[in-house]
């Protein structure tokens, strides 16, 4: 008799947690990790769901670095528009996250450059926020050193990787 209620258990277990899927539902975007644009659908979004605005080359929108002077986290005056643009945005689209990630040059100790780092970022939020863009809506973080986008060992290289980077869901 034990030999027959176990596989039956086993059965009803296994029936009880399968699912099936009802009719078309699209799955959370997947991140590209390959730096591929995606294509544009005919919806007006590209492969991530994001809307037309935020990839077009052309927007303000589509740029995503505030980029910091050296050992500094306040917004410099050329950055101001980009960061109203984004702030109007995400004030508009209430349904929109933003991720914003600080990140410092190599110079300095690894905990100095996380803690820069989160200033940075810490402030393109309060500036978003400041500007209209619900404080829900944004996260930041701090990368520090570790994602460099300039491995050069000089002032351009290290000035390329003193910045913000602002993402929306579907790029992160």
């Amino acid at each position: 008799m034990k030999q027959l209620i176990i596989p039956a258990l086993i059965a009803l277990l296994v029936a009880g947690c399968s699912s099936t899927p009802d009719g078309d539902q699209g799955g959370a975007p997947v991140e590209s990790r390959d730096g591929k644009v995606a294509t544009v659908t005919a919806g007006g979004v590209d492969g991530r769901n994001l809307p037309r605005e935020l990839t077009d080359p052309n927007s303000i929108l589509s740029k995503r670095s505030v980029y910091f002077d050296y050992d500094k986290f306040d917004i410099k005056a050329e950055h101001k528009d980009l960061v109203a643009a984004h702030a109007k945005f995400l004030s508009n689209n209430r349904q929109f996250k933003m991720l914003i990630q600080g990140n410092t040059d190599e110079r300095g100790s690894r905990e100095y450059n996380l803690a820069l780092g989160q200033k940075r970022a810490d402030a393109v939020k309060k500036a978003l926020t400041v500007l209209g863009a619900r404080e829900d809506q944004i996260e930041s973080v701090s990368l520090g050193e570790e994602k460099p986008k300039n491995t050069a060992q000089n002032e351009a290289g290290w000035a390329e990787n003193r910045r913000g980077d602002m993402l929306y869901s579907g790029e992160f």
